[in-house]
């Protein structure tokens, strides 16, 4: 129990709270379907060790395991008799856990959830069941010696009520009231922010807020939006706990995009927007915590993080910010990422793709960059494959999109649609003339031009506006890479079309092939010369060659790409073991580029990603 009565530690700035525990205990190996409250009785060391874990990362409050103790909930796994036992149990793990840390001021808060079912008029459960229940959990909570209660996660402003009048009658500790929004900034039951804000402050609660919903920007905008609906000599208190974005589904696996960085940042400033309690909701994990401890307790961190002041109006949802993408977080953070092209396959059966996909992920891959119609020859749709490989593999990938043969309308369109099948990756081309490949007759039009298209993302569509400044809802979140020469015949050319693809916000860069690294250093010499500094990320291709006719058609027919004399001379040298030594070439680029390059860009030839992949592992270890 914290030395310091929790009523008089709000008081003294703000707390923090842990992350998830049904997140966490899925990690260790719990399958969905398992009833998590239960697990306080048959793996009460899985449920102690992840309080530890949270405790160790720096949390002051630690939420017990019975979320969803209720007889109702119970009565899904015929455990509707181990309401008290489950109850009192998850205080008990709760409370050895803090007593081992030897850390003071640690608070134990009894967690507990919508009852699951719905009630009156919406379905058949009365008022008073629902009272009856809440009852019957929260004595249990409190008589185990629990030191706050946190009811969260509602959706039913009346089901909550219920539960704080049962938290009346059974005892005096603290209550933290909490409700849980969906996308468009609403209840379930339709409520706004404010009408839910103005609820929860007749309640009699101490602390009042948001939890799970999406991620910290949206969690922000709401705070925002409650603490403008209450007059402020009211004095009321807000929590602030978000989940780790929107959940994806990776591989099989429930997978969540925000990270600990962007955490902290938030953290720091929900503190400054004046939140009393922070912490983390779906998706979190002890890394989360332990990231928003050390920017709270740092009095040099500056969040990046811009807060607008103003009134938010309820009944218009604000564009939020989502989470960026892994390859967004990687770029920032400054991995050397490694990204692998692969082609559509021609018909309908996709198997031999993820295989291969499966082989890179595990040689190290960061992305897979799936093209558009290669030579305008007929593929299956790229979007189709990003969302096999992301769903089924597990990998993040990137969408070529070229803007040729699409109108402006498709193009928004297509984007939304991509973005809706969780793509958030783009590479913007303008994509192959249509006369060069299978239907030289089909339309080959197009409204706008690679700058354009990045700037229509960057400053239309994620700004939740379309191009005709039409509000679209809940804003895009992607990452947009562009085109870049490192062998133009036009240097003064290329140099003005990359500084308009940087003005529109292009977020990185990919090369054609280079087998020479000067090529990359002269012409960042060159941008350094004209421009200043290049802080845009670059990721330069490698290509690995196959043969001395491979090199050769490569040399002399595709623009931008030279191949030195020296390494003609290696493949010609090679014989029957060129494909070998252009893995060797390959390898040997990329070990020169991890010293100055934000990452590789590798096109295997002719499907063969197997060497692809040695090429991967063989950076890995030049990288870590």
């Amino acid at each position: 129990m914290g030395n310091i009565p929790f009523r008089e530690r709000l008081k003294q700035g703000v707390i923090l709270a842990d992350g998830a525990m049904g997140t966490t205990l899925h990690a260790s190996g719990v399958d969905l379907s398992t009833c998590f409250d239960h697990l306080n009785l048959t793996h009460p060391a899985v449920v102690f060790d992840i309080h530890r874990d949270y405790l160790d990362a720096g949390a002051e409050i630690i939420e017990t395991n019975t979320f969803g103790a209720n007889r109702f909930k119970l009565a899904e796994h015929g455990l509707e008799d181990s309401v008290v036992e489950i109850n009192r149990t998850g205080v008990s793990l709760a409370r050895q856990a803090v007593s081992t840390s030897f850390k003071p001021d640690i608070y134990v808060a009894a967690s507990v959830g919508p009852l699951g079912v719905w009630l009156a008029p919406f379905g058949r459960v009365t008022s008073q069941q629902a009272y009856e229940a809440f009852h019957e959990q929260i004595s249990a909570l409190c008589d185990a010696g629990a030191d706050v209660l946190i009811l969260e996660t509602f959706s039913d402003l009346h089901e909550l009520r219920e539960a704080v009048r049962a938290a009346h009658s059974v005892c005096s500790l603290p209550i933290i009231a909490q409700v849980t929004f969906t996308r468009d900034d609403r209840t379930m039951l339709g409520d706004t922010p404010a009408q839910a804000a103005r609820a929860l402050a007749e309640m009699d609660v101490d602390v009042i807020g948001v939890n799970c919903s999406n991620g910290p920007a949206q969690i922000m905008r709401i705070v925002r939006a409650m603490q403008a609906a209450l007059p402020l000599d009211l004095g009321m208190l807000f929590s602030a706990v978000p989940n780790a974005g929107w959940p994806e589904n990776v591989g099989g696996r429930v997978m969540y995009a925000s990270g600990p960085d962007y955490f902290a940042d938030y953290a720091v400033a929900l503190r400054d927007r004046g939140v009393s309690i922070v912490g983390g909701c779906c998706g979190t994990t002890p890394q989360h915590i332990a990231a928003m401890r050390e920017a709270l307790d740092n009095p040099a961190f500056v969040t990046p993080i811009v807060i607008t002041e103003g009134v938010v109006d309820e009944e218009i949802p604000v564009a939020s910010t989502p989470a960026p993408s892994q390859l967004a977080q990687k770029l920032r953070r400054g991995d050397f990422v490694v990204a692998v092209e692969m082609t559509p396959p021609r018909g309908i059966v996709p198997d031999k793709l993820l295989q291969a996909a499966q082989m890179l992920l595990s040689a190290g891959a960061d992305v897979v960059d799936v093209t558009d119609s290669p030579m305008a020859r007929m593929r299956m749709s790229p979007w189709a494959v990003c969302y096999l490989l992301q769903s089924r593999v597990g990998i993040e990938t990137v969408l070529h999109f070229p803007t040729r043969g699409r109108n402006l309308l498709r193009v928004q369109g297509d984007l939304l649609a991509a973005h809706a099948l969780g793509i958030r990756n783009l590479f913007v081309v303008m994509g192959d003339p249509t006369q060069i490949g299978d239907y030289p007759d089909a339309a080959d039009n197009y409204d706008i031009v690679p700058s354009g298209l990045i700037r229509l993302i960057k400053q239309s569509l994620n700004l939740g506006k379309d191009w005709a400044g039409n509000n679209i809802g809940e804003p895009t979140s992607f990452l947009v890479s562009a085109a870049l020469n490192l062998n133009p015949p036009d240097i003064d050319r290329e140099m003005k079309t990359l500084e308009k693809k940087l003005a529109s916000g292009a977020d990185y860069l990919l090369t054609q092939p280079v087998y020479d690294v000067a090529a990359y250093r002269d012409f960042i010499k060159e941008y350094r010369q004209r421009f200043g500094e290049m802080e845009t990320p670059v990721l330069v291709g490698l290509l690995p060659l196959y043969s001395v006719r491979h090199a050769s058609f490569l040399h002399n027919e595709v623009p931008g790409i030279t191949i030195p004399n020296h390494v003609m001379q290696r493949i010609a040298d090679s014989g029957e073991d060129a494909p070998r030594e252009g893995v060797r070439i390959a390898q040997e680029l990329a070990g020169e580029l991890a010293q100055l390059g934000a990452g590789i860009y590798i096109m295997p030839q002719f499907k063969r990603y197997d060497l692809s992949a040695e090429i991967i592992e063989y950076v890995r270890t030049q990288t870590g």
